[in-house]
């Protein structure tokens, strides 16, 4: 069994992922390795089939996500995670880069993932971490809209029109439901917070094409029994940010996001209360992050995982710390 005296701050190595609207912030900031030109995400903690993190430091280094699951279950995630899920890891873990606008989509609800895909849904929240002067994040509909409104758009090149913008500033946080139509606009970079699932029903793509002309796939029909016509307006969330305090920016089903931020200080986090693993996401300067004397350098960019088994997680810092605390 797990020992207490044993927990430390889990990093996991990032799964890059390249994509036509990626860029080169997280290879060049966040000094993620790729080959690659445009990285578009940075899988952080990830429990999706054939995309399993693997650990990067100490004593359980090599080992997968699912690997820690099986051997230390409820000590790792939770008793009712693990009563739950069992094995399954429930949330995925990214960093977004948006170079280029990214598709207009939705992902559908668990019951419709689950019978066409055999897949959970893909509930998600975005934190932004930077954006462009002119930015823009897109999720749901400007006023209320029925299936042949919303064809007679799509066909008519309209669609983009109907979508609610948001102008995207540094430290807005946004709940896309399933079911919302949305798009991460060009010039902006995100920590996403979602469901385990990597269901995307594509509607529009800006009528581009890669590299040899081709256009990627639309999934219009698929999306059609998928989209919620009513969520309209803006998807923005309204939270404190106090410092040394968890700040909350989303409760809800499939997990809690806090804010923390800290300012040249030691603090300690009792989460005795908090049946789950903790994930602590940094979006900007960098910490120390202690359990039991087993401590864990995380800086902007990198992501950590606490087991749920630990009681008391001490964070210090001799600057700036701010950092996504999610659990379940």
């Amino acid at each position: 069994m797990m020992r207490v005296e044993n927990l430390y701050p889990i990093k996991f190595v990032p799964i890059l992922q390249e994509k036509i609207w990626g860029g080169e912030k997280l290879t060049s900031q966040f000094n993620k390795k790729s080959s690659a030109q445009k990285i578009g995400e940075s899988w952080e903690l990830s429990g999706v089939e054939n995309c399993i993190s693997v650990v990067a430091n100490g004593e359980f280094k090599g080992l997968t996500l699912v690997d820690l699951i099986q051997q230390f279950t409820s000590s790792f995630v939770g008793r009712k995670i693990y009563k739950q899920f069992g094995t399954e890891f429930p949330l995925l873990f990214k960093f977004i880069d948006a170079k280029e606008d990214l598709s207009i989509q939705l992902h559908p609800n668990d019951a419709l993932a689950k019978k066409r895909h055999n897949s959970f849904g893909k509930t998600e929240m975005w934190y932004v971490m930077e954006a462009d002067p002119d930015s823009k994040l897109y999720a749901g509909f400007v006023c209320k809209l029925n299936k042949d409104l919303y064809i007679k758009a799509l066909d008519n090149g309209e669609l983009v029109e109907l979508i609610h913008e948001d102008h995207a500033t540094k430290g807005d946080a946004f709940f896309i439901e399933v079911g919302t139509i949305h798009a991460i606009g060009k010039g902006i970079l995100i920590a996403e917070i979602q469901q385990t699932s990597d269901i995307t029903y594509r509607v529009f793509d800006w009528n581009r094409t890669d590299r040899e002309g081709v256009a990627r796939e639309l999934h219009t029909e698929l999306a059609l029994d998928a989209l919620d016509f009513s969520k309209i307006g803006s998807c923005k969330l309204a939270y404190e940010n106090n410092l040394h305090t968890p700040n909350q920016i989303y409760s809800g089903t499939y997990f809690t996001t806090n804010k923390i931020n800290l300012d040249t200080s030691h603090w300690v986090r009792d989460v005795s209360e908090i049946d789950s693993f903790v994930v602590y996401m940094c979006v900007n300067g960098e910490g120390v992050i202690s359990i039991n004397g087993n401590k864990e350098m995380v800086q902007k960019g990198e992501t950590v995982l606490v087991p749920a088994m630990c009681k008391k997680i001490e964070i210090s810092t001799l600057g700036t710390f701010e950092a996504l605390e999610v659990y379940i």
